[in-house]
């Protein structure tokens, strides 16, 4: 079962330890065979392209390094760095970036956030209920937006009314181990994801070394290999579904290129092919 990875970063710790034909073996392993990638700096985005190609979807971040996480928001610099990292027809859309309630008036953020609408990129932000419930009523209900680790803390029932009143909001599961703890399937988020299934998309957020701020490679792949991560039991008791018409032209939107039938399925067309093949 081929896996499209939304939320990749190559950030220059990692480069030595983890060089891009490592990268590129660890996700043929598993089964990876796509994903959005941003970097602290963005040059690793591309490090990784250079040897990938097109199986690398470049994001633009507003990270220089691991210290621009805590900062970014009110640091002037930032707006010069992300113009002149953007490149024309190469970055898809723009994060992930972390975002505290109240910080949409910022400055800064004012100002990413248009570069980013003007160069028609998507956004990814890592943030709460509140704050991603505030960036949308910012940016606007046309904006599509790729919700980092599903809000990280926020409820089943919190993503529940965000996704039913924001048509074009996406989320993807990085880090959200209260989805099946112990390996069962929490009953609130068993009914999210048949809900909404083709808006929830895979994620690790890997790689990094000795990093605070995002998972290790041993968290992603040595201990919960991808594969398994989506084959849950959820697939032999739901039927089998294929994405529609529309989810299909709505990630061809979040991509702003055609994507694979196979490398690009959300979550419920992943359950449903892990079905048809147990």
């Amino acid at each position: 079962m081929p896996i499209f990875d939304a939320h990749l970063h190559y950030s220059r710790e990692s480069w030595t330890a983890y060089p891009p034909e490592k990268i590129s073996a660890l996700m043929d392993s598993v089964g990876v065979r796509s994903a959005l990638v941003s970097s602290a700096p963005d040059e690793g985005t591309f490090r990784l392209k250079a040897v990938m190609g097109d199986r690398i979807i470049p994001m633009l971040g507003p990270y220089r390094n691991g210290a621009d996480v805590f900062s970014w928001a009110r640091d002037g610099t930032v707006v010069a760095y992300v113009q002149s990292a953007y490149r024309p027809g190469m970055h898809r859309g723009f994060g992930e970036f972390h975002l505290n309630v109240g910080q949409t008036a910022l400055p800064v953020v004012k100002s990413v956030l248009a570069f980013a609408a003007q160069k028609n990129l998507f956004l990814q932000p890592h943030a709460d209920a509140r704050a991603v419930a505030e960036l949308l009523g910012v940016v606007g209900a046309d904006r599509v937006v790729l919700w980092a680790h599903a809000g990280v803390t926020a409820t089943p029932d919190e993503i529940d009314a965000l996704l039913a009143k924001w048509p074009h909001l996406w989320t993807e599961l990085s880090l959200r181990d209260d989805i099946a703890p112990q390996g069962k399937l929490d009953p609130k988020w068993r009914a999210l994801l048949l809900k909404y299934g083709d808006r929830f998309m895979v994620g690790t957020d890997t790689w990094t070394v000795g990093g605070s701020y995002t998972a290790t490679p041993a968290r992603c792949i040595s201990r919960a290999p991808i594969r398994s991560r989506c084959s849950h039991p959820i697939t032999r008791s739901t039927p089998a579904t294929r994405p529609s018409t529309s989810s299909r032209a709505s990630l061809s939107l979040l991509l702003a290129t055609r994507p694979s039938p196979r490398a690009t399925l959300p979550i419920r067309a992943s359950l449903a092919r892990a079905r048809t093949s147990t």
